[in-house]
């Protein structure tokens, strides 16, 4: 489980304008990443990175800054390389969101390849 604290910078805010004072989803959405990538920092071999498949966030609820957000991945699934699981997010007892990623283990060197 991953705690997080919404504060400002979690605020769905474009271009310098915040339009609504409350986590955004693209906050959520590297918060769901770390979440998982926790399980994958337990798995990788040295010589190995994760690179991300996909992600997906449905919201429930809103969280406002100051309240704390508790961030839950399960695995759901070791594909080949990937690692799939989903996500929940709850504040103060009530469920905020729900999601799943995707994550593939690759050589370092391989993904240095890819990314040359």
């Amino acid at each position: 489980m991953y705690v997080k604290k919404v504060n400002e910078s979690d605020l769905a805010t474009f271009h310098g304008e915040t339009l609504h004072s409350v986590y955004s989803t693209f906050a959520l959405a590297r918060d769901f990443e770390w979440s998982s990538r926790l399980f994958f920092l337990e798995m990788k071999e040295e010589d190995e990175e994760g690179v991300g498949t996909y992600l997906s966030i449905t919201h429930h609820s809103p969280a406002k800054v100051g309240e704390e957000v508790a961030i839950t991945a399960t695995v759901e699934s070791v594909l080949g390389n990937e690692l799939i699981c989903m996500i929940e997010a709850v504040c103060g007892g009530r469920k905020i969101a729900t999601g799943k990623t995707g994550q593939k283990m690759l050589k370092i060197d391989r993904l240095k390849e890819l990314f040359a």
